[in-house]
């Protein structure tokens, strides 16, 4: 994919400027992300993971596929061009099947891989790191060999399909998808010599399979620079403790860094993170945790404005629809009475996120949207709840239907990571 090759080829230049990679496939948050790509002239990295989208559906129902014509869909209308989006594969590997015995679990990671490059997903996050059924602690060796056997089976989907060639992300410093499970206490950041083992590993991967070609579209390595979040705290970017790691990057022109987990970072972290070659941010639950604070704060207005017998009651129904299914949420979230409730609510791993879809949570939200729609809820109202809409409001910028009042929101966050992303002044 040419423009991500050119934008890792502009940060190698000495250019501060970097991508950010919105993993979440909420409708709404991926609208957001489309609209503020649009608004600010930027390009869109969209990205799925592979628990979320794979050929069996994943938690979504989606295949690659239908992902892509989701996406689309939503840029068409919002008006972006297609030609501005370039969706990626998240943790494509076994993931999804580590239950099963190594030998399936990596068959079925061959299909999942190339049915996302078959669908027009060029950036591809090659994600090897877990063991599967009877494995051992893997090596550093055999995890860059299976992700090579994954690479062939992207570059022949490619080949046959056409287009432009995709582009990989390699690396088994991974942090977990969605945040920490256990309480944090202090990060290692990776060691330089690991960082160059792995991509040593993975370099000689590839030329056993044949993939030097490939190998100079290996455009990042993940890497832990010593930021992530759990329930309650965020562990921030610290240039000076990841000092030695970015300069290892000396050696590898034409590499940069993808950091993982860089939700609830402050925005001169996140611009920290990009000048330190940390050139591709991920972020997921941050967003949905904005979501849910706006969509909170039209619950509380409309309450206030309407009165509770006429409130769609979207905050009260999504907590009845988590406590029905905790499958989603259970192994995250560990305390009981109180700190239960708060952690369902408001943790920063937003597993609220899960529950969106269920057929009671979405018909509140119809029903919030319509009261939003036939009438304008009172600026005192909106001024109390979202002060920031408020300001845009006043200004003339905003409209005060629900989805205007949800995209402004989302788009706060999103305004950090293109503001961190591009540096040049």
């Amino acid at each position: 994919m040419k423009t991500l090759l050119d934008l890792v080829e502009r940060h190698r230049a000495g250019a501060v400027v970097g991508i950010y990679s919105v993993c979440s496939a909420h409708p709404l948050v991926i609208c957001a992300a489309l609209e503020h790509a649009k608004a600010m002239d930027q390009l869109a990295l969209i990205e799925a993971t592979s628990n979320q989208v794979n050929q069996d559906g994943g938690y979504t129902g989606l295949t690659p596929a239908q992902f892509r014509d989701v996406v689309w869909g939503l840029a068409d209308e919002v008006g972006l061009a297609r030609e501005r989006i370039l969706l990626g594969g998240d943790h494509l590997g076994p993931n999804a099947w580590q239950s099963q015995p190594a030998k399936d679990a990596l068959q079925r990671a061959e299909v999942l891989v190339a049915e996302y490059v078959r669908a027009g997903f060029r950036k591809i996050h090659l994600d090897c790191s877990m063991p599967c059924g009877e494995d051992p602690l893997l090596t550093e060796a055999v995890i860059a060999e299976r992700n090579a056997a994954l690479c062939v089976r992207a570059e022949e989907a490619w080949r046959a399909g056409g287009g432009d060639a995709p582009v990989y992300i390699v690396g088994s410093e991974v942090p977990t998808p969605g945040g920490a499970q256990e309480t944090l206490h202090e990060l290692q950041v990776t060691e330089p010599a690991a960082a160059l083992a792995t991509l040593e590993a993975h370099r000689a991967a590839f030329v056993r399979h044949g993939l030097q070609a490939a190998w100079e579209r290996v455009v990042g390595l993940v890497v832990q620079p010593g930021v992530e979040f759990d329930d309650t705290r965020v562990m921030d970017y610290v240039p000076a403790k990841a000092r030695r790691l970015s300069a290892c990057l000396d050696s590898q022109p034409h590499l940069v860094f993808e950091a993982h987990s860089t939700d609830y970072q402050m925005p001169e972290a996140l611009a920290g993170l990009v000048r330190d070659h940390f050139a591709i941010l991920k972020v997921g639950p941050a967003l949905t945790f904005a979501l849910r604070e706006a969509v909170w704060a039209l619950d509380r207005i409309e309450q206030e404005w309407l009165g509770a017998e006429h409130g769609s009651h979207v905050r009260s129904t999504v907590l009845q629809a988590m406590r029905r299914e905790p499958r989603h949420w259970t192994k995250y979230y560990l305390g009981s009475g109180h700190a239960l409730d708060l952690q369902l609510e408001y943790s920063l791993s937003d597993r609220i996120r899960y529950y969106w879809p269920v057929p009671a949570v979405a018909q509140a939200m119809a029903r919030l949207t319509v009261s939003f729609e036939n009438s304008k809820p009172p600026l005192p109202l909106l001024r109390q709840y979202l002060p920031a809409a408020y300001q845009a409001l006043r200004g003339g910028e905003l409209a005060t239907d629900a989805h205007s009042l949800v995209m402004h929101h989302i788009r706060q966050v999103l305004a950090e990571y293109s503001a961190a992303c591009d540096q040049t002044g």
